[in-house]
């Protein structure tokens, strides 16, 4: 039987989602949009829907977005070569024009009305809007093998000094879908280029979030032997990152779901954004998906 067709399918599938639109109405929901979820037509459209439904049923999604692969196409294109360093892209003066025109303008306002034309109030926003995101000087810490210890200098990459969500606030109480690029400035008027995963994170915190949820190209953390992690308790976390399970460009993701779940936040999701409807399976359904970061042990609670 094609269950897309099946009355009782689609039946059982609103009773499974009922008591979590009630667990969950009037809850703060920050999501992290990034990854190939941003760049396939198909899925871009899935996620517009998707955003839509939670605002609908009474839950305050506030999105948060990346922009890499559109940062390092352009990039490319001006004969530019991109650089990483743990996972965050080392950004001179030229790139942080770069970085500022495509997530301020092309990504951001793409996202926008791609939600808009799903039937949502999308509000694109940048961290210098009212004041939202207070940056600092970003300076990474060398290993215990690098020479020197002045640290490693990523140019105009910040870090969250402080957030004022003031304007995100008014948003919501409006019924608006706020739509942020993760661009701060420093004290000095500075632009600072700010990691989509820090700026979720601390967001989710400040805010007093129910749930972070960051859409990665992967279907959650994995293990040494490539099999996905259920499930991690803070402790659990930090041995992994010691024994280099994690790293690279999945750190600032863990590192960010970490300090937001130890902030406050009840839970953190690392979730498959590749896969159809997966903020859907993630918020409406029994099973879950991905990488779940919650305080107390894994297994114990729900």
């Amino acid at each position: 039987m094609n269950t897309a067709k099946d009355p009782a399918h689609s039946a059982r599938v609103l009773t499974e989602a009922l008591p979590y639109i009630k667990r969950f109405k009037g809850k703060t929901i920050v999501i992290k949009y990034g990854g190939h979820a941003m760049v396939d037509e198909a899925l871009r459209s899935s996620f517009a829907r998707d955003v839509v439904l939670m605002k609908l049923v009474g839950m305050n999604p506030v999105v948060v977005h990346g922009g890499g692969p559109q940062i390092g196409a352009l990039l490319k294109r001006l004969g530019k070569k991109s650089e990483f360093f743990e996972g965050m892209r080392v950004t001179d003066s030229d790139t942080m024009d770069i970085v500022e025109m495509v997530l301020g303008g092309q990504v951001n306002k793409g996202i926008v009305s791609r939600i808009n034309g799903q039937g949502g109030s999308a509000v694109g926003l940048c961290g210098k809007d009212g004041g939202l995101i207070r940056a600092r000087k970003m300076v990474l810490k060398p290993g215990p093998a690098a020479s020197g210890a002045a640290g490693i200098d990523l140019g105009h990459v910040g870090e969250v000094e402080g957030m004022d969500t003031a304007v995100i606030d008014t948003l919501i109480r409006q019924d608006f879908i706020p739509v942020i690029a993760p661009v701060g400035v420093d004290a000095a008027g500075q632009s600072r280029n700010i990691n989509a995963d820090l700026v979720a994170g601390k967001l989710a915190e400040v805010m007093a979030a129910e749930k972070l949820i960051m859409l990665t190209n992967t279907p959650g953390l994995l293990d040494k032997d490539q099999a996905v992690i259920g499930a991690l308790s803070p402790p659990e976390v930090n041995t992994l990152i010691k024994a280099g399970v994690i790293h690279g460009g999945m750190l600032p993701k863990i590192r960010s779901a970490l300090a937001a779940v130890l902030g406050g936040v009840a839970s953190a999701h690392i979730i498959d954004g590749r896969a159809p409807h997966a903020l859907l399976l993630e918020v409406f359904t029994d099973v879950g998906v991905g990488t779940l970061i919650k305080r107390q042990p894994a297994g114990q609670g729900a």
